[in-house]
């Protein structure tokens, strides 16, 4: 179980960009989707490639390797080859602060 780990002030996000963390050795991206902040893992579904440096637009993040997309609010995949969901983790604002844990093993 981990506890809420600090990102970045929600100012230092701004909308369509994102922020890398390490929840318990797990690699998370945490995006400012049109003010609303989302957090995936860092690892397409379709053949665990990073997602980071994937294109962002609104709400969607298409995967670099095969072109992927995936939507950021709930990690559904969206088109082919993914199938499988991308992992999302838990996202609140607490003292200035985005913060993000991984709530899996609860």
């Amino acid at each position: 179980m981990s506890g809420w780990v600090d990102v970045a002030p929600p100012d230092q996000i701004e909308p369509g960009q994102h922020r890398w963390v390490d929840v318990d050795d797990v690699p998370v991206l945490v995006f400012n989707v049109e003010g609303d902040f989302h957090a995936i893992e860092d690892m397409c579904s379709h053949e665990e490639y990073p997602m980071a440096g994937g294109e962002v637009k609104g709400d969607r993040i298409t995967c670099p390797q095969h072109g992927a997309e995936f939507c950021l609010r709930t990690g559904a995949a969206l088109t082919a080859p993914a199938y499988e969901p991308l992992t999302t983790f838990p996202v609140r604002i607490h003292e200035g602060m985005v913060q993000v844990r991984d709530d899996r093993w609860d």
